[in-house]
Protein backbone atom coordinates (compact mmCIF):
# COMPACT_ATOMS: atom_id res chain seq x y z
CA UNK A 1 0.00 0.00 0.00
CA UNK A 2 1.72 3.33 -1.01
CA UNK A 3 1.43 6.16 1.72
CA UNK A 4 -1.58 8.03 -0.11
CA UNK A 5 -3.88 5.14 -0.15
CA UNK A 6 -2.47 4.56 3.73
CA UNK A 7 -3.60 8.06 4.83
CA UNK A 8 -6.53 8.41 2.92
CA UNK A 9 -7.58 4.65 4.94
CA UNK A 10 -6.76 5.91 8.24
CA UNK A 11 -8.77 9.18 7.80
CA UNK A 12 -11.73 6.75 6.96
CA UNK A 13 -11.23 4.39 9.57
CA UNK A 14 -9.64 6.96 12.24
CA UNK A 15 -11.93 10.30 11.73
CA UNK A 16 -10.69 11.82 15.15
CA UNK A 17 -7.55 11.66 15.42
CA UNK A 18 -5.76 10.96 19.12
CA UNK A 19 -3.07 13.41 20.04
CA UNK A 20 -1.09 10.83 22.09
CA UNK A 21 -1.55 8.04 19.47
CA UNK A 22 2.23 7.81 19.26
CA UNK A 23 2.03 7.18 23.26
CA UNK A 24 -0.96 5.11 22.61
CA UNK A 25 0.35 2.80 19.71
CA UNK A 26 3.76 1.99 21.66
CA UNK A 27 1.59 0.52 24.62
CA UNK A 28 3.46 2.95 26.73
CA UNK A 29 -0.24 4.61 27.79
CA UNK A 30 -3.93 3.63 27.04
CA UNK A 31 -6.91 4.93 27.11
CA UNK A 32 -10.61 4.22 27.69
CA UNK A 33 -11.71 6.30 24.78
CA UNK A 34 -9.06 4.75 22.20
CA UNK A 35 -10.50 3.35 19.13
CA UNK A 36 -7.89 1.43 17.72
CA UNK A 37 -6.99 0.05 13.82
CA UNK A 38 -4.60 -2.13 11.95
CA UNK A 39 -3.99 -0.52 8.61
CA UNK A 40 -1.76 -2.68 6.41
CA UNK A 41 0.27 -4.10 9.06
CA UNK A 42 0.34 -0.85 11.06
CA UNK A 43 -1.25 0.22 14.23
CA UNK A 44 -3.49 3.39 14.55
CA UNK A 45 -5.20 4.90 17.59
CA UNK A 46 -7.91 7.39 17.06
CA UNK A 47 -10.62 8.93 20.26
CA UNK A 48 -14.29 8.20 20.41
CA UNK A 49 -15.04 11.75 21.24
CA UNK A 50 -14.15 14.73 19.60
CA UNK A 51 -14.78 16.76 22.70
CA UNK A 52 -12.35 14.75 24.67
CA UNK A 53 -9.71 14.83 21.73
CA UNK A 54 -9.47 18.13 21.91
CA UNK A 55 -9.01 18.48 25.55
CA UNK A 56 -5.71 16.11 24.68
CA UNK A 57 -4.72 18.07 22.07
CA UNK A 58 -4.77 21.33 23.92
CA UNK A 59 -2.86 19.71 26.77
CA UNK A 60 0.02 18.16 23.97
CA UNK A 61 0.24 21.66 22.62
CA UNK A 62 0.65 22.77 26.29
CA UNK A 63 3.54 19.67 26.73
CA UNK A 64 4.94 20.90 23.61
CA UNK A 65 5.15 24.10 24.38
CA UNK A 66 6.46 23.94 28.16
CA UNK A 67 9.43 21.16 26.74
CA UNK A 68 10.85 23.45 24.72
CA UNK A 69 13.92 24.61 26.51
CA UNK A 70 14.30 20.80 27.97
CA UNK A 71 14.43 19.40 24.46
CA UNK A 72 16.48 22.23 23.26
CA UNK A 73 14.33 23.58 21.12
CA UNK A 74 13.75 27.43 20.22
CA UNK A 75 10.07 26.75 18.83
CA UNK A 76 7.72 24.56 18.45
CA UNK A 77 5.28 24.24 15.32
CA UNK A 78 3.70 21.62 14.12
CA UNK A 79 5.37 17.89 14.69
CA UNK A 80 8.66 17.21 16.31
CA UNK A 81 10.59 14.17 15.49
CA UNK A 82 9.79 10.89 16.88
CA UNK A 83 12.09 10.76 19.46
CA UNK A 84 11.11 13.94 21.06
CA UNK A 85 7.76 13.98 20.57
CA UNK A 86 7.80 10.29 22.22
CA UNK A 87 9.81 12.32 24.90
CA UNK A 88 6.76 14.90 25.40
CA UNK A 89 3.95 12.23 25.20
CA UNK A 90 5.15 9.54 27.05
CA UNK A 91 7.01 11.91 29.68
CA UNK A 92 4.77 14.22 30.08
CA UNK A 93 1.75 11.94 30.91
CA UNK A 94 3.73 9.95 32.67
CA UNK A 95 5.03 13.27 34.59
CA UNK A 96 1.18 14.51 34.92
CA UNK A 97 0.35 10.76 36.53
CA UNK A 98 3.03 11.86 39.01
CA UNK A 99 2.03 14.80 40.36
CA UNK A 100 -1.57 13.84 40.41
CA UNK A 101 -0.64 10.25 42.60
CA UNK A 102 2.94 10.31 43.67
CA UNK A 103 2.54 6.89 44.82
CA UNK A 104 2.37 5.86 40.80
CA UNK A 105 5.97 8.21 40.74
CA UNK A 106 8.01 4.29 39.34
CA UNK A 107 4.78 3.63 37.21
CA UNK A 108 5.98 2.86 33.37
CA UNK A 109 2.79 3.38 31.95
CA UNK A 110 -0.53 5.55 32.24
CA UNK A 111 -3.30 3.09 32.61
CA UNK A 112 -6.10 5.87 31.32
CA UNK A 113 -5.15 9.27 29.93
CA UNK A 114 -8.69 10.67 29.60
CA UNK A 115 -9.30 9.73 33.84
CA UNK A 116 -5.75 11.64 33.46
CA UNK A 117 -6.87 14.75 31.97
CA UNK A 118 -9.65 14.60 33.63
CA UNK A 119 -8.14 14.69 36.94
CA UNK A 120 -6.05 17.02 35.99
CA UNK A 121 -8.74 19.56 35.13
CA UNK A 122 -10.69 19.18 38.47
CA UNK A 123 -8.04 19.50 40.52
CA UNK A 124 -5.98 22.45 38.61
CA UNK A 125 -9.40 24.20 37.12
CA UNK A 126 -7.68 24.43 33.63
CA UNK A 127 -4.34 22.62 31.55
CA UNK A 128 -2.71 26.22 31.62
CA UNK A 129 -2.49 26.01 35.57
CA UNK A 130 -1.00 22.11 35.66
CA UNK A 131 2.75 22.18 37.39
CA UNK A 132 4.57 21.98 34.04
CA UNK A 133 7.84 23.07 35.97
CA UNK A 134 7.92 19.55 37.57
CA UNK A 135 6.13 17.51 34.80
CA UNK A 136 9.19 18.51 32.28
CA UNK A 137 11.04 16.90 34.63
CA UNK A 138 9.73 13.36 33.65
CA UNK A 139 9.73 14.66 30.05
CA UNK A 140 13.88 15.34 30.01
CA UNK A 141 14.33 12.00 32.03
CA UNK A 142 12.04 10.06 29.87
CA UNK A 143 13.88 7.60 28.00
CA UNK A 144 12.40 5.30 24.86
CA UNK A 145 12.68 1.86 24.74
CA UNK A 146 15.08 0.70 22.12
CA UNK A 147 14.11 -2.38 19.74
CA UNK A 148 15.52 -5.68 20.90
CA UNK A 149 18.65 -6.93 18.75
CA UNK A 150 19.82 -3.25 17.76
CA UNK A 151 22.63 -1.55 20.16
Amino acid sequence: MDEAAYRSACRSANPIVCPFEKALVAKRCFCEKAVRHNIAERDVAGCSSAAVAEDCGALLDLLRHNAQFALHLTHVEGGLPHAKEMKVQCGGLLGLQRELDPARADDETVENVFALVREAMERFGDLASLPYGEIVKTVSSFEIRRRSGRR
